[in-house]
Formats: C-alpha cells, structure tokens, sequence
C-alpha cells in the first residue's frame, strides 16, 4: 500500500488489519498454514468472522495481500538508497544494510513467513525483488566481460544466496547485527570476484 493510501484510510481500519496480520502471524508459529481458518483468526484478532470478511475475501487473499505489501515496502527501501553516494558499490552496500536492519526491526513477521517453509509466497516475492536488484546492477556485465559464466546464472547464484543467507540468519535469531552481515556479505561478494580475477 502507498503512503498515499495509507493516509486516507481510517486508523480504525488498519488498526483491525494489524490485528488480523499479528493473529495469523501468532498462528503461523503454532501450526501449519492448511490449519489455520477464519475462524481461528478471527478468535485470536478478537474480532467476528464477518470483520474478517470486510478486510479479506478468505486466507489466500489476506497472504497475497500481505506479501504485496511486505513486497512494496521492501523495494521502497531498495529504490530509496540511491543519493549522495560515490559509488554503486557504496550505494549497494547501503541497500543491502537498510535491507536487514527493516528486516531486524520486524523480525518477528520475518522470521515466520520467511524463515519457515509455511508460506512461500513471501520467499518467493523477496527473491523476485533481489533478482531485479542484481540484474539491475550497473557493474555486473563488466564483471563477468572476463568470465565464462553466464549472465542468468550469476543472477541465479547472487539472488538465492542472498536470499539463503538472510533466511539463515533469521533461523538463528540474527545472532549478528545488520551492518556486520552487510559488511561480511560484501567481503564474500569481493573474496569470489578475486578468486575469478587469479583463475
């Protein structure tokens, strides 16, 4: 949802809509997706079947719904990182760090809906956003000009570790803060340009 939307819709609404998101979330860690009903969102979010209703047409809708959302919020954070930096490199770096501390600060929907195998619809969304991230980099096609490797599967290889690493990191309750995984990410990143540099 933009920000433009959000201003306009009732604080009441979005209040009974962080209620349904938080109680599906609570479930989510208790039981598996196929298990969960309206019903028992509806009990958890201390609300009535029909105000369910009024926000979701059923549960597919309100994980699509939601997905989107997290998805939006997350490229606005990608798209916003892009003044007063001397490089791309830096401007990437910066990314990635606002990246995993948006991450850290809403750890607890992150840790479910990404770091279980309930609801791929999540991984699947952010992993979408990280392959665009890539291959929109300026300096990735200079980058492979001296290799044999081709383009999709660099894009293929940088977003699913990306990615995997992040899932990795919120499975172990983020035992790092966002700027040290940044910083060891990039000195991974550099490590496997220089290892293809000396072959």
């Amino acid at each position: 949802m933009k920000d433009n939307e959000k201003t306009r819709v009732d604080p009441r609404v979005l209040r009974t809509r962080q209620l349904i998101k938080d109680a599906l979330i609570d479930l989510l860690q208790e039981m598996e997706i196929n298990k969960i009903t309206v019903n028992r969102i509806a009990e958890r979010a201390t609300i009535n079947r029909v105000t369910f209703y009024l926000h979701y047409h059923d549960i597919q809708d309100m994980l699509e719904k939601m997905a989107q959302e997290m998805a939006e919020d997350i490229e606005g954070i990608m798209m916003s990182t892009t003044t007063n930096m001397n490089s791309s490199e830096e401007m990437d770096s910066l990314k990635l760090i606002n990246l995993l501390e948006h991450i850290a600060e809403n750890a607890k929907f992150y840790k479910v809906v990404l770091g279980s195998t309930r609801t791929p619809i999540f991984t699947e969304r952010l992993l979408k956003i990280l392959t665009k991230s890539i291959t929109e980099r300026t300096e990735l096609d200079s980058m492979l000009a001296t290799t044999d490797i081709q383009r999709d599967i660099a894009i293929w290889h940088g977003s699913s570790a990306l990615i995997g690493t992040i899932v990795a990191w919120l499975r172990k309750d983020m035992p790092y803060t966002p700027q040290f995984l940044a910083k060891q990410m990039y000195m991974l990143f550099h490590l496997n340009k220089d290892i293809r540099k000396s072959t």
